[in-house]
């Protein structure tokens, strides 16, 4: 009795607020006295009552806000409740982002180091990723009595059995059907890939035809994508006999696979093609890592008196010189490397979950915490979208090849040193390549930063057309004319730097496949007759299945 006697003296309820009693606030959620039994009702009235306090405070530091910042776009963040929580959020990740730029004495690749993981920790920390600070899902969850939560709690439980989030409704698209769907078929194949030749759609085609190096790291079909999207099918309708190699995701059978594997495997696909129609040479498009891989492909062919074999090169989003590679750096360093090794040693091959984990981490509000979000907190069902369909299907690598490629290249940057690195006994020395090149960069690619690949045009010495394109990495590259998005910039000035080409650039609205195309057709727009090989399986290259193939359906 002392006690409660003296806590009541302490304390006059007369003076308390009254959203701060329990007694009070609960009588005034229903404004009658009583207690709703409505939970949305007493739900908004509760927030109500602490917004008309908390309002004054809110609207005095809401120029705190972002506006570009997309997780708190919705109405339900304007209440001052909520309000106060995400400019709290604001003020805590300025501080610690800030925090990691003040950072003295220490090298700049240890700097980016620690400011992605502070960036990493800090979007993980965001109040919309919980269900109890993000006021959308609080509402939904009200609203739907629960089931929006138990829904998402469904997707939590199949992702992590799957060991993968999933962005896309798995059962939208089929291969052959309405995606990767090119009529085509498999023309040849060996233990790393296979070749896939596309049936033509008009009565003539180019005479020198075209073969698409994808990376390897993914499934080919990010160039065959729905119809409306198919860089494939668009380049088939402009009369070019297009080839696709499809590359094998690893398994515990490609061991040994190594660099030397790829670019034997290149060279060995483009003497098949050309001993096929019975042609010269043939053009050329290396994307990404296969990019990569094209340009020592290239210096090879260079060395061996064989560079006449390609009569140009494409390059789309690829590096030869890493020391600008961007954010991927971050993952570079002995700790990781052995992490990757402790991954890839019982089977000897690293499972694509894990290089898929390490790219979304690169947007993480946007592949990550965007994905959580709706999919677990509103507990939304998945929408139909191509290209994270294409996202999600990963590919297993070759453990040490990978491990070669993060160390010779990444790392130590060895491709741009001549006869640093050596594939086929042959020295590599890109400086020997005179192939007539054309570079394609993204302007806002965040895994070949357009600083990093217009580093290819320093060591190239044949001609070069480079052109910047509107978005990222995979959308600046399939950006069909049709839906004309984007834009991209050329300059025809023969420019020293990157600065220079984009102050004198010409910007020109829509897709830049037609400028590539224009390009391609300048070296010789020789047209031959749709007949016998140039139509798949009529020649010596016999059909051994329908595109797109089965190495691209392997798990």
């Amino acid at each position: 009795m002392r006690c409660n006697s003296y806590a009541s003296d302490m304390v006059d309820s007369s003076h308390i607020p009254p959203f701060m009693d329990p007694e009070q606030f609960t009588k005034m959620i229903d404004g009658t006295g009583m207690v709703s039994t409505d939970p949305l009702t007493a739900y908004q009235k509760a927030l109500d009552a602490w917004g008309e306090v908390l309002a004054p405070l809110a609207k005095a530091g809401r120029d705190k806000i972002d506006p570009k910042d997309h997780r708190f776009s919705g109405p339900q963040w304007e209440h001052p409740v909520f309000d106060l929580v995400r400019q709290g959020y604001q003020v805590m990740s300025d501080y610690m982002m800030g925090a990691a730029e003040q950072l003295d004495n220490i090298p700049q690749a240890e700097k980016a180091k620690i400011g992605f993981a502070i960036r990493t920790v800090v979007e993980a920390m965001s109040p919309a990723n919980s269900p109890f600070t993000n006021p959308v899902a609080l509402e939904k969850a009200v609203e739907t009595k629960g089931a929006s939560l138990m829904s998402g709690m469904q997707h939590l439980m199949h992702d992590m059995q799957r060991g993968q989030l999933t962005h896309t409704d798995p059962n939208a698209f089929r291969l052959g059907e309405n995606i990767a769907a090119t009529p085509g078929k498999v023309v040849h194949q060996t233990p790393l890939y296979q070749l896939l030749q596309y049936e033509p759609a008009t009565p003539k085609v180019l005479e020198t035809p075209l073969i698409i190096f994808p990376p390897w790291i993914n499934r080919f079909y990010i160039l065959d994508l729905t119809a409306e999207k198919s860089f494939i099918k668009w380049c088939v309708d402009q009369g070019i006999t297009v080839f696709v190699v499809s590359w094998k995701s690893a398994d515990s059978s490609m061991t040994d696979v190594v660099w030397d594997d790829y670019i034997a495997a290149q060279i060995d696909a483009i003497d098949t093609v050309r001993a096929g129609l019975s042609v010269d040479d043939v053009h050329a498009i290396g994307y990404c890592v296969a990019g990569t891989t094209l340009a020592a492909t290239l210096a090879i062919l260079s060395a061996n008196g064989e560079a006449a074999k390609v009569k140009s090169a494409t390059f789309f989003t690829a590096q030869v010189d890493f020391s600008q590679s961007g954010e991927l750096l971050n993952f570079i360093d002995e700790h990781q490397l052995k992490m990757i090794e402790a991954l890839a040693a019982p089977q000897g091959y690293l499972d694509g979950r894990f290089l898929a984990l390490t790219f979304n981490m690169l947007r993480g509000k946007d592949l990550i915490w965007s994905t959580v979000v709706k999919n677990y907190l509103l507990g939304e069902e998945y929408p139909a979208f191509d290209l994270l369909h294409w996202n999600g299907d990963v590919t297993n690598l070759p453990a040490k090849w990978h491990r070669e490629y993060l160390c010779d290249l990444y790392r130590d940057n060895k491709l741009v040193v001549p006869g640093a690195l050596s594939a086929l006994d042959t020295p590599i020395d890109l400086t020997k390549v005179n192939t007539p090149t054309y570079i394609q960069a993204g302007r806002e690619d965040h895994i070949a930063p357009v600083e990093s690949v217009w580093k290819l045009k320093d060591h190239f010495s044949g001609p070069i057309r480079f052109i910047l394109a509107g978005s990222g990495h995979i959308a600046g590259v399939v950006n069909p004319p049709v839906l004309q998005k984007y834009q991209y910039w050329a300059n025809e000035k023969d420019t020293a730097t990157l600065a220079e080409f984009i102050e004198g650039a010409t910007e020109t609205k829509g897709s830049w496949w037609p400028d590539w195309l224009t390009w391609l057709k300048q070296g010789s727009d020789k047209t031959v007759a749709v007949k016998g090989a140039r139509v798949p399986g009529k020649g010596t290259l016999k059909a051994l299945e329908s595109a797109p193939g089965s190495y691209v359906k392997a798990r």
